[in-house]
């Protein structure tokens, strides 16, 4: 049977968090993005908490960006890693959500490592 890339990219979701758990010395660093805007959360696994979250929709954002592209993922990173250290957050492991490590999700996390986030 011939899966869709909504159904690939979710199979390939499962399979990378079966090895990337959030602990609350290193939490998970999660990307989503949707077809209008980009998500990303710090996660710690363990007791279930988002730590820091920015996304395209946030009033800082808003006037700024139009759409998920390379410029919105540069600021959205930017904008969680400075979130993320004000909750005394500096390493995480980054989980790309099943999305290929390239475009979007590589500026969000290339952003996100110039804005004092470990990986």
């Amino acid at each position: 049977m011939k899966l869709d890339r909504h159904a690939r990219r979710e199979r390939r979701h499962r399979r990378v968090r079966k090895k990337v758990v959030g602990t609350p010395e290193r939490p998970r660093l999660c990307v989503y993005k949707s077809l209008r805007h980009l998500y990303a959360q710090v996660i710690d696994d363990t007791q279930g908490h988002t730590l820091a979250y920015a996304s395209t929709l946030d009033r800082e954002l808003r006037g700024k960006v139009t759409g998920p592209n390379m410029e919105a993922a540069k600021l959205v990173g930017t904008l969680i890693a400075e979130r993320a250290r004000a909750k005394g957050v500096t390493k995480v492991v980054f989980d790309r959500g099943g999305y290929p490590y390239h475009g979007v999700v590589k500026a969000l996390a290339d952003s996100a490592r110039e804005g004092g986030l470990e990986f």
